[in-house]
């Protein structure tokens, strides 16, 4: 039989607690917040603390497999927690007469915890996966939700008609198809990590439909040209040294004629070089911005046949890490931009040793260089050598607003950034470039599908891939020609080239005329050839030129005639068989 009792535990002395002993034990007696005088015994060890008893009640009862447990009820009424001992000691026996097996009792007592406690298990599980800390906390976001607005309190409350309920209002309020269906794959994500922990039997959202995002896509992006693309890296090399050219008040605002130091000029040179480079990076290699931003020095390799940058797995979306192509022209600039960084810094160098130290300008100067270079992101790099740069150092400073950076150089190139059919560009659109490019040249879609390092060949066919830059009219020129009104040639030259004369004329696919015949055994055919001279019949039946003679002789009954077959037997003989029927 279970029981039911109040848990004690101590607690340290309040403060300003009277210490008094009765009846040969120690007390002590205090006020707490509230000011109610409160009595607790103290321990008997010595140490200054007193006993507390519980205020709620715990269940102790054995379960199916005979082991002690403890259970808190939670509840204040003895009878109330009696009657969650009696639920206890009655799955007990179930699981013990094999009712109920041990998982499904384990998802019971999981189904009555709280959802913020599984939540809290299930970040757990993904941060030890090594996952993305910005992506653990947009899915907890997204499940605080769900459970908010669905009312979902506990395991045991999750269902899927209430997330139906939620996604169908959600719709009403024109949130877009793909961004329900995040929603809906996280709580379904969440809930195959609960099964997996013995924590539910079955998804409650695996019936949920999933909204067609392909019919209501809200960004679509399109495809640069080449045109394009081209006027789009001239523009962001010259940008930045004409938004400083350029006159921002009075009469002549907004023209370029501002004067700008030469440090400045060549500082500003540099900056528009490196975002020319990373928009053609992004358009030659296919890599998210992401991606790009977080190659170092040390995962380029350069010097090979075939240069590539090495992208590390924890960088990549799909966590699996691969080695990037790089083109030879590109491999060349990058080059060349590295070693335009390291001149750079040696030039930084060597202009703070010759720079005497002054307690006043001279530290100004210093640190308005170190600001400078911070903002610039490349003059503030550490030094291994002094013609290198070290390997953890950023390839490019890719910075956060590359997006708005994108929309300016497209307004300066006067680029549409959306185009009629509503399609805009932006950073990732350079990614939907790289795979129509591809296309576009020819490339084999299984081999355009592993440069962009996509699960699917739909996903780089019909997503990445811009169709109205492919040249489908070029393509019809493949087709052969149907000329209406045209008539059948029957000319022998015309014959000859499709095979259906010889070289000198004659068909080579005899002319069958049937003639009529009296007996009805068999039907003798007469074949007309044309030879050198007239045409001539062969009353056997059947001829054909000497060229096509069968040397081995005919094997058909017209030719041969009938062979005397031994009757044996009901069943009577054939003229059709060339061999005499086995006396056996």
């Amino acid at each position: 039989m279970g029981a039911v009792y109040k848990e004690t535990f101590t607690k340290p002395l309040p403060s300003g607690a009277e210490v008094f002993v009765r009846k040969g034990r120690r007390f002590a007696r205090w006020k707490d917040a509230k000011g109610r005088s409160r009595t607790a015994a103290m321990t008997k060890d010595g140490q200054p603390r007193i006993s507390v008893e519980a205020k709620t009640f715990t269940a102790k009862y054995r379960d199916g497999s005979g082991q002690v447990q403890r259970v808190a009820t939670g509840c204040r009424d003895e009878q109330a927690a009696r009657a969650i001992l009696a639920d206890l000691e009655k799955r007990a026996v179930r699981i013990k007469a094999g009712v109920l097996t041990t998982a499904e009792a384990g998802v019971a007592d999981h189904r009555a915890a709280p959802l913020a406690e599984h939540f809290a298990a299930y970040d757990a599980h993904r941060a030890a996966k090594g996952l993305n800390a910005t992506r653990i906390k947009n899915t907890t976001a997204r499940l605080n939700r769900l459970a908010t607005n669905c009312g979902f309190t506990k395991l045991g409350d999750m269902n899927g008609a209430a997330l139906e309920r939620w996604l169908s209002a959600r719709a009403a309020e024109s949130m877009s198809a793909g961004n329900r269906n995040e929603f809906r794959q996280e709580l379904i994500g969440f809930a195959n990590w609960c099964i997996r922990t013995g924590r539910l039997l079955v998804n409650p959202f695996a019936l949920v439909a999933k909204a067609d995002a392909k019919g209501d896509q809200r960004r679509k992006r399109r495809a640069m040209t080449e045109a394009e693309l081209i006027k789009l890296l001239d523009v962001a090399r010259r940008r930045p040294l004409l938004d400083a050219q350029m006159i921002r008040r009075g009469n002549r605002k907004g023209e370029a004629v501002a004067k700008v130091r030469a440090e400045v000029v060549e500082r500003l040179e540099r900056l528009g070089r490196e975002r020319a480079l990373i928009y053609k990076t992004l358009v030659l290699t296919g890599l998210r911005s992401g991606e790009l931003a977080s190659l170092t020095v040390g995962q380029l390799h350069l010097d090979g046949p075939h240069p590539f940058a090495e992208l590390f797995a924890a960088d990549e979306k799909n966590r699996q890490g691969s080695s990037i192509p790089l083109r030879v022209d590109l491999a060349d600039d990058l080059r060349q931009w590295l070693a335009e960084r390291v001149a750079a810094l040696q030039e930084a160098r060597s202009e703070a040793q010759s720079v005497p130290f002054d307690s006043r300008a001279g530290r100004r100067d210093q640190s308005q260089r170190d600001e400078s270079g911070e903002r610039e992101g490349q003059l503030c790099l550490p030094m291994t050598g002094v013609s290198q740069l070290p390997g953890d150092a950023p390839l490019f400073n890719v910075p956060s607003g590359l997006v708005r950076i994108l929309d300016r150089d497209l307004t300066l190139a006067k680029i549409a950034k959306r185009d009629e059919r509503g399609r805009t560009i932006d950073v990732h659109a350079l990614r939907h470039s790289f795979a129509t490019l591809l296309s576009k040249g020819g490339v084999a879609p299984r081999t355009a599908q592993a440069a962009m390092r996509h699960s699917t060949i739909d996903l780089t066919m019909t997503t990445y891939t811009d169709p109205k830059l492919l040249d489908i009219h070029g393509a019809l020129d493949v087709l052969p020609a149907l000329p209406l009104g045209a008539k059948p040639t029957t000319d022998r030259t015309t014959a000859k080239a499709t095979g259906t004369y010889d070289q000198r004329g004659n068909p080579l696919v005899p002319t069958l005329v049937l003639k009529p015949v009296q007996a009805s055994i068999s039907l003798p055919i007469a074949v007309q050839t044309e030879r050198n001279g007239p045409t001539q019949t062969d009353r056997r039946g059947l001829d054909a030129t000497r060229e096509l003679v069968n040397r081995n002789g005919p094997l058909t009954s017209t030719v041969n005639g009938p062979r005397p077959v031994e009757r044996k037997g009901i069943e009577p003989s054939t003229s059709a068989l060339r061999t005499q029927r086995s006396p056996n």
